[in-house]
């Protein structure tokens, strides 16, 4: 028989009891969480890729297979509709530490719906620009967060 010794610490933390093994100390926590916008914007890629290759028929199979209703998958794919740099600029937002998001994909639907990239890129500025940040630094949601018109 092999016995096995090994020091453990029980912590509690947010009502539930955690097992630390060894003498090390819990892993520091990230810095932040990444943007849900980027995180669709990201998905929306992916998606495409997965449309132009095949793998997948048309839109409606995709949203069955993701398991959300065919507009919300409209929506999502909206965000496509972006001008590069601006998407570009969604994937390289800094993580959010707590709180709300400084851009929300409602925030982009009108954005996202112009056909021109160079009024896109207006908008974008306007909305993107027009954010304050708080006494910490970040940056908080834009002064008028919808309805962006033509």
């Amino acid at each position: 028989m092999t016995t096995v010794v090994r020091t453990i610490r029980i912590t509690r933390k947010a009502r539930r009891k955690r097992v630390v093994l060894g003498p090390d100390a819990p892993k520091p926590e990230l810095p932040g969480r990444v943007p849900r916008v980027a995180r669709l914007l990201a998905l929306a890629i992916k998606y495409d890729r997965l449309l132009r290759k095949g793998v997948v028929a048309d839109l409606s199979e995709l949203a069955r297979l993701c398991q959300v209703t065919q507009p919300r998958m409209t929506q999502i794919m909206n965000l496509l509709h972006l001008a590069p740099d601006i998407q570009e600029e969604i994937l390289d937002l800094e993580p959010v530490p707590k709180g709300r998001d400084p851009v929300t994909e409602r925030d982009l639907r009108p954005i996202a719906a112009m056909t021109s990239w160079a009024r896109q890129r207006a908008a974008w500025e306007r909305r993107w620009r027009s954010t304050r940040r708080d006494a910490s630094g970040h940056r908080t949601r834009p002064v008028t967060p919808h309805q962006e018109t033509r």
